[in-house]
């Protein structure tokens, strides 16, 4: 559903809501910033005790029909930013406005911006929530849906949806679970106004017994691994090997937040198409300052713990995988794959 608001709070009204002396001043032209007022915008960030950049993008530069070509910002937003922030007293907030992620390395790397806050597209609400996580009402705690990628990863064509990298190719793959370029934000990536630490509580079961015929698969002279399809296995014995972990999260900070967990599971054995980690599961917990819970997620192994072989088939290979709280690895708390073999090895090549 999409149409104009019943109620509309601009930034810049939310903003005087706290600080009633807020001047605006219009960097750019337009989203599309081809003409920009640099040196008025310094001048202005020079006389201010603080100063607050929304930057970004709008429908003129991305919505259905319309793809960006480029993940920087338009025209001179980049030149503005930093110009502002050498030119301000303080380090500057930068609040982005966009639907999809944006190279904003320059600003990441700028000791002059002191926050970088991602707003996507906030509705008629959302300028107040924005004026409450700058001034401390609120503890922010959200976490990227996707990763930022850098500018040159466009050079990448968009009809090549392969997701796993190949090395002799130079191409980095694409998700979190297999690119292997550089990255702006990767997925999960977010901060708080507090310090959370983890740790996992409960783990019902370490080894998990595959009492099937498998197949020996031999990806090259150097790797050859047990593996069996998920769908040999069957429904019955994906459903009562799924086991639940326990996670305890802590509050260190002095704020109250609402934090979400994820949970990742890693393999030992890297690389050959595998991923780099697989989200579990996540869940949102809120806690108040000093504040300690433990929180349940599920582990279904079939699921978190198989990959795709080269033929699309869901298999389960032999082997250690690890669960990793954000990324924080937790090296007791791990899951061995043991098979029993019932028939004798037969011998496959990727």
């Amino acid at each position: 559903m999409q149409g104009p608001p019943c109620k509309f709070v601009t930034p810049l009204r939310a903003l005087q809501s706290y600080i009633k002396h807020t001047i605006p001043y219009p960097g750019c032209d337009s989203v599309q910033c081809s003409s920009a007022s640099i040196d008025g915008a310094v001048n202005v960030a020079k006389g201010a005790d603080h100063v607050v950049l929304l930057m970004g993008l709008d429908d003129t530069q991305e919505k259905e029909g319309l793809d960006r070509v480029d993940l920087v910002l338009p025209g001179k937003q980049e030149e503005l930013i930093i110009s502002v922030a050498k030119a301000a007293k303080n380090p500057v907030v930068l609040v982005l406005l966009s639907g999809g992620p944006v190279d904003i390395s320059i600003a990441k790397n700028d000791r002059n911006i002191g926050s970088i806050l991602w707003a996507g597209y906030p509705g008629e609400a959302g300028a107040i929530a924005l004026a409450e996580i700058i001034f401390g009402d609120h503890n922010p705690g959200g976490k990227l849906p996707m990763t930022w990628y850098p500018q040159e990863f466009v050079k990448v064509p968009m009809t090549d949806m392969r997701m796993r990298p190949q090395t002799s190719s130079g191409y980095p793959g694409r998700t979190y679970r297999f690119y292997k370029g550089p990255a702006v934000f990767e997925f999960g990536y977010g901060l708080s106004y507090s310090k959370y630490t983890y740790e996992l509580t409960a783990f019902s079961r370490n080894k998990l017994y595959l009492n099937q015929s498998s197949t020996k698969h031999k990806i090259n002279n150097f790797d050859s691994v047990m593996s069996i399809s998920v769908s040999e296995l069957g429904t019955e014995f994906c459903e009562h090997n799924k086991f639940p972990v326990r996670i305890g999260v802590k509050n260190h900070g002095e704020m109250a937040g609402k934090h979400p967990v994820l949970l990742f599971a890693r393999q030992t054995k890297q690389g050959n198409g595998r991923a780099r980690k697989q989200l579990v599961g996540f869940h949102s917990v809120k806690l108040s300052a000093g504040e300690r819970a433990e929180i349940e997620l599920e582990v279904s192994p079939c699921e978190h713990l198989s990959r795709a072989n080269e033929d699309g088939l869901m298999v389960m290979e032999e082997g250690t995988h690890f669960l990793v709280v954000e990324d924080q690895e937790q090296p007791d708390f791990h899951c061995n794959l043991i098979w029993r073999i019932n028939s004798s090895k037969r011998k496959t090549s990727m």
